[in-house]
């Protein structure tokens, strides 16, 4: 008689987070697709951009965890849309500098504005001293703690 398998994949954290992390972006997901047209990577790379200036594919791959492909593809798109500027080094002929355009420095403004918000209705789901635990434990899991 074969034995019951008692390994519960809804109770397995990694399946939970991820779960979790899809459910959570699903609304903001919508407003950055359906403004802009982008992709997950692209909003990223906004974001990078928006956030620390001037910045090189490969910083913003090794700050944000996204493969230096996805990187590129998403640097790509952003600057067939104008959201971003592409200057090559000097010293490094492979390697190029971002900066976001105006285009894409508002594109950044206004998707930063719905992050908030989004976030505010996120956080309203707990209490404030389990918002600052969560916020413990991710960051301690995703190794920035």
């Amino acid at each position: 008689m074969a034995q019951k398998d008692t390994f519960d994949l809804a109770d397995f954290l990694p399946y939970m987070l991820n779960q979790a992390a899809e459910e959570s972006s699903l609304a903001f997901q919508q407003i950055y697709k359906g403004r802009y047209g982008m992709l997950r990577a692209e909003w990223r790379v906004l974001f990078h951009l928006g956030m620390y200036g001037q910045l090189t594919a490969k910083e913003i791959s090794e700050r944000s965890k996204i493969h230096k492909t996805k990187v590129s593809r998403a640097v790509q798109k952003l600057a067939d849309r104008r959201f971003l500027t592409r200057t090559r080094d000097n010293r490094d002929r492979r390697s190029e500098h971002l900066d976001l355009t105006p285009a894409g420095m508002t594109a950044y403004k206004d998707l930063r504005r719905v992050a908030e918000d989004y976030d505010d209705k996120l956080e309203a789901q707990f209490t404030r001293g389990e918002i600052a635990m969560l916020r413990v434990m991710l960051r301690r899991l995703a190794g920035m703690a």
